[in-house]
């Protein structure tokens, strides 16, 4: 492995992103044969699967195969655990075997892309932060899709309506009661306008699309052993940005309703060695929903960074207000004042995780869009199929807003959540046509993770299992691409399964 400097480099196959779904192209492709660079543009491998999303959505396990499952073993082995218990590894273990997968490929640190170079839908250079690189096929593994919108191929970016694939849980949603609410009557209102952390603009009608992406957020990595980091008061903490959690929690009260700590965030010791993966529990939560990340996918460089830090620091207020304002009921309190930052996670960025969880970025316009035509209400057959997909279909909140309470004796306003649906699915086929563009708009480029998909079925595939997978489907298929001279379009997909089925791939049930 490499970290130095790079310039003018040429490679078979070159993959942009080091997600889990990038180290497994890479390895795919270089264990076929090919002679791969693996260019990251932060510091660290593995994207979310050892940035904080240490616990497992799986979903049903019988399609786990190939590299993902080759993943599973690796954790079973590290820790002396029976193969199958898939809980999920601690972050800084997670890292370390994607990090010893990768012999033979030449991994390049700190190359944020800059550009891309295409003529006549070839992609023949792309350009980084650390130099020029050429390859004869490229895989865009990042979560964002940078490389397949500076290569021109078109994509969407958000939540489309009901009406454009004909389905049921797109667009814009009602109000809907659950755990991830806030209850009635919590008003957002001030003499100014609305409080912080609620998304203050117009909404669209019902079922109507408006380009809303789910939530972003830090996954924290939390312990209660004796030498964690205590959370502490980030320079610049405004408590007065937390209106809205007194105002929730004096509802609570006056209800008789006394909250724990695991009410406002995840708190089961679910990793090795007692952590916890800090997920977004209730209706104030590390997802930040203030329509912050709306801008995210398509943001330049500087204004990415601007978006990250906000949720950073959202993050870390999160857990300080959590933790020591006198409004928080105690229980809350005493709660997560038991845990902190882990000693030996993210030590470079501070405790909090080194990625941001993108739960969406771009989605290519492909070959075959992915919908939930396709999953629901039986699974329809892809005679192209490349991995399965089994978790539900998962959008989670696209946004904080309110509407007038019309049923209080006085009509008031009342702030809630929009976009949340969870709906169980059997396991589907993904095909090989939804993360290749179509042939007119590049000829050379692989997209397993901003895959061709409707916002409704990216929300099942959007998996980390599944972007291992896909990310080894697109790795085989780079390498035969460049051996055969053959288009991305033009691989031989019976060739492409037979390798993936010998390489322990499950491709149907």
């Amino acid at each position: 492995m490499n970290d130095a400097e790079s310039a003018g480099v040429t490679a078979e196959v070159v993959v942009y992103g080091g997600t889990a779904g990038g180290v497994c192209a890479a390895v795919a492709a270089a264990r076929a044969g090919a002679q791969v660079v693996l260019l990251e543009p932060g510091q660290h491998l593995g994207g979310m699967v050892s940035g904080g999303l240490g616990y497992t959505d799986l979903g049903d396990s019988r399609v786990l195969g190939g590299l993902g499952r080759e993943f599973m073993l690796a954790i079973a082995e590290w820790y002396g655990v029976p193969p199958g218990h898939y809980a999920g590894p601690e972050p800084h273990v997670a890292e370390r075997i994607l990090t010893g997968w990768l012999d033979g490929v030449d991994v390049i640190f700190g190359s944020r892309l800059t550009g891309a170079t295409v003529a006549d839908g070839i992609i023949t250079a792309v350009s980084t932060t650390t130099g020029d690189y050429r390859a004869g096929v490229y895989v865009d593994a990042s979560y964002e899709g940078d490389l397949m919108a500076a290569a021109g191929v078109p994509y969407d970016v958000g939540r489309e309506s009901r009406s454009k694939y004909g389905e049921s849980l797109a667009g814009r949603r009602e109000f809907a009661p659950g755990k991830h609410q806030f209850p009635p009557f919590v008003s957002p209102l001030t003499d100014d306008g609305v409080l912080p952390l609620v998304h203050d603009r117009p909404l669209v009608e019902v079922g109507a699309g408006d380009g809303g992406v789910m939530a972003y957020g830090y996954r924290v990595c939390l312990t209660r052993a004796a030498d964690r980091r205590p959370f502490e008061q980030r320079p610049g903490y405004d408590p007065a940005e937390w209106e809205l959690a007194r105002r929730w929690f004096a509802v609570l009260r006056q209800n008789g309703v006394e909250p724990a700590a695991g009410d406002v965030i995840g708190l089961v010791p679910n990793l090795p060695n007692a952590k916890c993966d800090g997920n977004s529990i209730g209706p104030l939560s590390l997802s930040l929903l203030d329509g912050t990340n709306w801008a995210y996918p398509d943001a330049a460089p500087d204004d990415r960074e601007r978006i990250r830090q906000q949720h950073e620091d959202y993050t870390r207020d999160f857990l300080w207000f959590m933790t020591t304002d006198p409004d928080v009921p105690k229980a809350v309190r005493d709660g997560l004042s038991e845990w902190g930052l882990p000693a030996d996670e993210f030590a470079d960025t501070g405790g909090i995780p080194h990625q941001l969880y993108v739960r969406e970025g771009r989605r290519m316009l492909g070959e075959y869009e992915l919908t939930q035509k396709d999953l629901l209400p039986r699974p329809v057959t892809q005679y192209d199929a490349v991995a399965m997909g089994s978790y539900h279909i998962d959008i989670r909140e696209i946004q904080r807003t309110w509407s007038v309470a019309y049923e209080h004796p006085d009509p008031v306003a009342s702030v809630f959540n929009e976009g949340y649906a969870s709906v169980a699915v059997a396991p589907y086929q993904i095909p090989y046509r939804s993360i290749v563009p179509r042939y007119d708009d590049c000829r050379n480029l692989l997209v397993p993770v901003c895959l061709s998909a409707s916002q409704v079925a990216f929300a099942s595939v959007r998996m980390e299992v599944q972007y291992e997978m896909l990310g080894q489907a697109a790795g085989i298929a780079a390498a035969q691409a460049v051996s055969t001279g053959r288009t991305v379009q033009q691989v031989d997909v019976r060739r492409l399964q037979d390798d993936l089925a010998a390489a322990g791939a499950v491709l149907s049930l």
